[in-house]
């Protein structure tokens, strides 16, 4: 008989363990305070962008959309989710990075056993909930080892969306370094320059075509910090 999402999932994955220990380190950065200093901005190409628009009315896509922003909604104080394009940077993380399969197999098998979570107590998708019913979702799932796991997961995404360089998808203009008034390192790496393009780490350019972005390094400005006003 298959097992389900649980099941399958009574133990924290060792990989995931290891993006665990990192969100640590992410949770230390967006704890430390410098003064924001002018920086490239950096876009995903218009092609990616219509691919990502168009997938996003996918239940499935909707769904991480929808927990991302309950996770890490917008207010007054600061960015959520939404203005920090944490689902794009989830889908880039998804279909342009050499993301382990098993990674990408339990980010959707997690949703698919969250609507199934959600159907069976409201008889609606986790999307058609309103702001209460979700919280009441998610603190269920976080309950069992699997749903604890996959929302840890949600949230360390949420982390890198906010702090890595916008050339990754997330990140809008710095909006997540303004806003905790961050310094990044330097040189911030371009298309060509991320992490996983180095010619020692890289599987992309053998395994996988590249769709290709935009360099709007030019013309570097600095930005207020965030109101709660601002638009990403």
């Amino acid at each position: 008989m298959k097992q389900n999402f649980e099941q399958c999932y009574r133990k924290t994955p060792a990989w995931l363990s290891k993006k665990l220990h990192r969100r640590k380190l992410l949770k230390s950065a967006a704890g430390a305070s410098a003064v924001v200093a002018s920086f490239p901005i950096s876009a995903v190409s218009e092609d990616l962008l219509h691919k990502f628009k168009r997938d996003l009315v996918q239940r499935e896509w909707q769904t991480l959309d929808a927990v991302q922003q309950h996770l890490l909604p917008s207010s007054a104080s600061g960015p959520g989710a939404k203005e920090i394009n944490a689902c794009l940077y989830l889908y880039l993380l998804v279909y342009e990075q050499p993301t382990d399969k098993e990674e990408v197999s339990f980010i959707f098998q997690g949703v698919e056993w969250l609507n199934g979570y959600t159907e069976k107590r409201f008889s609606r998708t986790f999307v058609a909930l309103n702001n209460e019913e979700k919280q009441q979702v998610l603190i269920g799932i976080s309950r069992s080892t699997a749903g604890k796991s996959w929302l840890n997961m949600m949230i360390l995404n949420i982390y890198e969306a906010m702090l890595s360089p916008p050339s990754y998808g997330g990140n809008p203009e710095g909006i997540g370094w303004q806003w905790l008034e961050h310094q990044m390192g330097f040189p911030l790496p371009e298309k060509g320059k991320r992490y996983y393009e180095l010619p020692a780490r890289s599987t992309v350019a053998k395994t996988a075509s590249v769709i290709p972005t935009k360099d709007i390094t030019a013309g570097a400005k600095k930005h207020k910090p965030y109101s709660g006003t601002d638009k990403a």
